[in-house]
């Protein structure tokens, strides 16, 4: 797996505050949900079949957890190589239904020095197109 950015930041050009670029995601679909299924092995019934959905008291079918984890994953690889990935956790906050907006954020929370590395402890977050937090997490990386 590799990083798709292009630039690696660099930990003196980075201030607490300063943000990732973030990730704007297509609507969740049906079809994406199927096709995670599939990838992952997760074969819950809750997030692809509607009728088990709505007999365990859902409006619908919604997201993995897991799938949004990686959607989060997927913000720190495309700013950072997997490579540089010290820690990585995430707290579920909502449902993530079908039809949401997703947006994945980044914020620099701490710089330090750990293990002869000069690293950065950042917040993370999706949140719906209406803002609401779907997803927080917090990651540390290691940077040049």
């Amino acid at each position: 797996m590799t990083s798709t950015t292009s630039h690696i930041p660099r930990f003196d050009s980075l201030q607490v505050g300063d943000t990732l670029p973030a990730l704007e995601l297509e609507p969740v679909s049906r079809l994406m949900l199927a096709l995670y299924c599939g990838a992952s092995g997760d074969h819950n019934p809750i997030h692809v079949d509607i009728d088990f959905a709505r007999s365990a008291g859902q409006a619908d079918v919604f997201a993995h957890g897991m799938l949004s984890m990686a959607w989060l994953g997927r913000l720190l690889t495309n700013w950072v190589p997997p490579s540089a990935l010290r820690s990585y956790g995430v707290r579920f906050a909502a449902i993530t239904h079908v039809g949401d907006r997703v947006r994945c954020e980044g914020r620099v929370t701490e710089k330090f020095e750990a293990g002869g590395e000069r690293r950065v402890r950042l917040e993370l977050s999706t949140v719906d197109q209406d803002g609401q937090v779907k997803l927080t997490g917090d990651a540390v990386v290691a940077l040049p």
